[in-house]
């Protein structure tokens, strides 16, 4: 049973913007949606203790999802799948390029690294996790308090139990905290899934954009025990028979229709200064994106003649183009709009304010020196604390598991008061179960390069940006070279099997290894932790200062404040519309199958497969068109207010039923993370129409049809 315990703030009484919004599930009563054209009861919605449409909704641990079948059929985004596809093809059946099909439910095959998460049961926990902070002043002591407590909730919640997760997350920079407990279900399976000319229609080259072409939707099926368990795969286990389901739109889509979704955004900046917008605008975003550029040059470069490689690479590649476009899009629409100047004129409005009344003044007089003074300190260690940062994702496979498996060994060897309070042996447990997982993306040509790299950006440090711990080895770029070929001649970090026994390994065991990258690990372990060290101190004081700042904002402006995106389950909504980028420009809402036709080029990411077109010449529509344009309605834009996270999304029409899932966002809005705009800011949805018509017609796979109640 959903349950929900949630204390309504006098600070935080919710004023509407128009279309504005991730809202909690638990405030839908307060939007005034009925006068915004819902046509079912916000209940229906959400409902602590009766089933409703959140019962559908499923969190992919990065990615939303929804059941569509009362068998526990998935519907999410193609790109959200890709993964799991990676990790099942091979070079004789890659299922990205080529797709998949499960014709009967023997054939469906394991989404390795997948599992879905349902939520069960929502609670305030504000009073309980701030107690423990309440005789504390230090930023940072009162950080590690509340994280302690945090952890100790949730694992009490979890106990034993495999198939339970709980998370408590932080509202309103830490004003209000909420539990939200899911069941874990561990066994999900690829069911169909379209050719990457389908579900990746224009790629890299269309990502962001508007007009869009693209089927991003993958069917998953879900498994549990034959106990009701969400147990690991099991050829006996079963498909789960959900709450609730969600039932496919019978009228096709118009312009001006009320859409909403339900989904799990990961993040947004929504309430954050000018010091933030500055450090992105100088930093973070320009040399984010020459690093990734930089990586996927270096991918494309060593995967070229190697289908494999391309294989390997795929996933990893993908998100950092993805991740690369987003923050170029960012950059530009920050400098279009005059983004940061904006931000100083309302700071200006918000101290002009405050310094016209004594209490005020004493209250929030230092709200924005005192943020200034945190990104001044952050930057007196930007340069080496940036290429620190690399020795993880962006250095390779095995150099960061080296690095992650020797800090679990120096954690452990530390006493039980002077632990991280993040630490536990059951998230060590997770990671050695799902330790596999990381060697699908691992490929040695790149992971070499990789690594090197990142040891030659290392090396262009000078002075007190110096790395200490890595001198040993930066004496040119001949040394690095040598370095890095000796590391992975001699290391044993390529056997899933031997990385795996070495989180058993007591700190003396591992420094006594003759392993090179295990010895890299020791020797930048120091460094490390100091840098660890001081993101600790900035985000505890930052948090302290922003929830300051959220709090005069608000006596200035009296209006009510939705809590900025953090992976928890939120509603959004708005009306199908088009929108105009420019001048004399006018983009109108929906997208057809002639338009992917139009686009096609016969070369990747253009290259629709034949079958498509000999569909489309034909006319063979089935019960799929468009009655207002004769044609097939592939993809739609809406103003619904999302972010990342909220790929694979259900998109539902006034009635609550299913009219298509959310992939992406306009490029001419790229900073919604940021601020929201009315007139601009669109989600791109594939229409659930384009989903069924390509099942039904291009994959031959009218069972599914059928078990979603189709006829």
């Amino acid at each position: 049973m959903k349950k929900v315990l949630f204390l309504l703030f006098s600070f935080f009484s919710v004023s509407v913007f128009a279309e504005e919004g991730m809202w909690l599930v638990t405030q839908l009563d307060q939007l005034g949606l009925k006068e915004k054209g819902l046509e079912i009861d916000t209940e229906d919605i959400y409902h602590p203790d009766k089933t409703s449409l959140t019962d559908a909704i499923v969190w992919l641990g990065g990615c939303s999802a929804s059941f569509v079948s009362p068998e526990g059929l998935l519907l999410t985004n193609h790109h959200c799948a890709y993964g799991a596809l990676q990790r099942a093809s091979s070079g004789e059946n890659d299922y990205i390029k080529n797709g998949f099909l499960a014709r009967n439910r023997s054939e469906e095959i394991e989404a390795r690294g997948s599992n879905a998460y349902v939520l069960q049961e929502i609670k305030d926990v504000t009073q309980e996790v701030l107690k423990v902070a309440q005789k504390v002043d230090d930023p940072v002591e009162q950080e590690k308090k509340i994280t302690a407590k945090i952890k100790a909730l949730e694992e009490t919640i979890e106990g034993d139990k495999e198939d339970v997760y709980a998370y408590i997350a932080s509202m309103y920079k830490g004003k209000q905290y909420l539990l939200f407990v899911y069941k874990k279900y561990q066994d999900v399976r690829i069911v169909y899934a379209p050719p990457k000319s389908i579900g990746k229609y224009g790629g890299d080259v269309d990502n962001w954009m508007w007009p869009r072409h693209t089927g991003d939707f993958t069917f998953l099926r879900v498994y549990q025990a034959p106990d009701g368990t969400g147990a690991k795969y099991h050829p006996d286990n079963i498909p789960v028979q959900p709450k609730n389901y969600l039932r496919v739109a019978t009228e096709p889509l118009r312009e001006g229709d009320f859409t909403f979704i339900l989904g799990f955004p990961g993040s947004t900046n929504r309430w954050r200064t000018s010091n933030s917008v500055a450090w992105n605008m100088k930093y973070n975003y320009p040399e984010t994106i020459q690093e990734y550029h930089e990586l996927i040059e270096l991918m494309d470069e060593l995967t070229k003649d190697s289908p494999e490689g391309k294989i390997r690479v795929a996933s990893r590649n993908a998100g950092l183009n993805n991740t690369m476009k987003n923050y170029q899009g960012n950059l530009d629409g920050m400098k279009k709009t005059g983004f940061l100047d904006n931000k100083i004129a309302f700071e200006n409005e918000l101290m002009n304010f405050i310094h016209s009344d004594a209490e005020l003044e004493q209250k929030y007089g230092r709200v924005l020196s005192d943020v200034k003074a945190l990104y001044d300190e952050l930057g007196q260690t930007r340069e080496k604390d940036n290429v620190l940062s690399q020795f993880g994702y962006r250095a390779g496979t095995l150099s960061s598991l080296a690095i992650e498996i020797y800090d679990i060994a120096r954690e452990r060897a530390k006493s039980e008061k002077d632990r991280d309070p993040h630490f536990n042996e059951k998230d060590v447990k997770r990671t050695i179960d799902r330790l596999h997982l990381r060697y699908y993306s691992y490929y040695e040509p790149v992971d070499k390069a990789m690594l090197k790299r990142t040891l030659e950006k290392a090396n262009e440090l000078a002075g007190e940006s110096r790395i200490d711990g890595l001198e040993y080895l930066l004496t040119g770029a001949t040394r690095i070279d040598d370095f890095v070929e000796h590391a992975y001649a001699n290391t044993m970090l390529d056997s899933v099997e031997y990385a795996r026994s070495l989180f058993d390994k007591s700190l003396k065991e591992l420094e006594q290894l003759d392993d090179p990258l295990i010895q890299m690990a020791a020797s930048l372990y120091t460094e490390n932790q100091e840098l660890e060290d001081r993101n600790k101190q900035f985000n505890a004081k930052i948090q302290d200062a922003r929830k300051n700042y959220l709090s005069a904002v608000y006596e200035f402006k009296g209006t009510g404040l939705y809590p900025d995106a953090n992976g928890t389950m939120r509603f959004t909504y708005g009306h199908i519309a088009g929108y105009t980028p420019a001048d004399a420009i006018q983009y109108e809402p929906f997208t057809t199958l002639a338009g992917v036709i139009a686009k096609d080029t016969g070369n990747e990411p253009f290259d629709m497969p034949q079958k498509l077109k000999t569909l489309y010449d034909a006319k063979d529509y089935g019960q799929w068109a468009h009655p207002d344009f004769e044609d097939i309605s592939v993809n739609f834009t809406h103003r619904c207010d999302i972010t990342g996270g909220n790929s694979g999304s259900a998109v539902m029409n006034a009635r609550g039923e299913l009219i298509g899932l959310a992939f992406d966002g306009n490029y001419e809005a790229m900073t919604s993370d940021w601020q929201y705009d009315y007139d601009m800011q669109r989600t791109i949805s594939v229409d659930i129409r384009y989903v069924l018509f390509i099942t039904e017609k291009f994959a031959g796979a009218r069972h599914l049809l059928t078990e979603m109640g189709i006829d």
